[in-house]
């Protein structure tokens, strides 16, 4: 039953288990050095490659494996009049995390917390935070205000970023060369509070960020003490890019959309990590 209340439970829910996660310290997820974490990249609401990403993960058969979503939300859709369903992509990732708890993980990226704040994103010639209102209202009616504080609650339980035992930071972005200077680690220590959401924040910056050099991206293995980043925001025609050596960014938002699943046993390299990308066309 989709009634708003019983949607609101559900993200209601999801947010609480996000909260408690056993992994989670501060606002970064800390993964074992066993099993498997699949990583993506952003989503916006593609219906296909999600499915095709919940049959390859299988969480059911494989309790030591996990997997990373972020930018699930704002759907790229072929006319300024075709509704933005997105939202109905968001409630089955809650679901998922309401099944498998300890399995099923949240990263904050720059369209959600574009839409927790109300900062406008304009995108093929719409505003895709008023939309996804609009559809929110078109779906439940007076109970739309009341799903869409839900959702808000759920994104606001979303950590920053996840690092494996085997030195790889998973995130949406990282901060660029004009964020860097700026840009507080200590974030990553503690639980978000409301004014780390404002723009020019760490969180912002750690949403936000492009462009990223060579220089910079050294400066933040140091930073963050690790070796390797995998990420998403910037769109890849081809599903995927490797940056300066360091960084690999995914998409999983189109028909060439690709997902990283990676051994957390095991030491890593960056071929490792370009061995491991997997084409989601490929997946029955």
């Amino acid at each position: 039953m989709n009634d708003s209340v019983s949607v609101s439970a559900v993200f209601l829910e999801a947010a609480r288990l996000n909260r408690e996660d056993p992994l989670l310290h501060g606002s970064l997820l800390a993964f074992p050095d066993y099993g498997q974490v699949v990583m993506t990249g952003d989503i916006h609401g593609h219906r296909r490659n999600y499915e095709k990403l919940k049959r390859y993960c299988d969480l059911g058969h494989f309790g030591a494996r996990h997997v990373i979503l972020h930018e699930l939300i704002h759907e790229d859709v072929p006319s300024l009049t075709q509704k933005d369903t997105s939202h109905e992509l968001l409630l089955d990732a809650a679901r998922w995390k309401c099944e498998f708890p300890d399995q099923v993980h949240f990263l904050l990226s720059n369209h959600e917390l574009a839409q927790v704040t109300r900062n406008e994103i304009s995108k093929n010639g719409r505003i895709v935070t008023i939309a996804f209102e609009q559809s929110l209202k078109d779906a439940f009616g007076a109970g739309g205000k009341d799903v869409l504080a839900a959702i808000c609650t759920f994104i606001c339980s979303f950590p920053l970023a996840g690092r494996t035992a085997n030195r790889v930071l998973l995130s949406h972005s990282l901060p660029g060369p004009r964020e860097l200077t700026a840009f507080d680690v200590g974030v990553l220590s503690r639980m978000l509070r409301d004014d780390d959401l404002d723009d020019g924040g760490s969180v912002h910056a750690m949403v936000w960020g492009r462009y990223h050099t060579e220089a910079v991206l050294d400066t933040l293995r140091e930073l963050l003490d690790v070796d390797y980043f995998v990420c998403g925001h910037q769109p890849q025609e081809s599903g995927y890019e490797v940056l300066h050596d360091r960084m690999v960014i995914l998409a999983s938002e189109h028909n060439h959309g690709t997902f990283l699943p990676l051994d957390l046993s095991k030491p890593v390299s960056l071929e490792v990590l370009i061995n491991c990308i997997r084409p989601l066309a490929a997946v029955a």
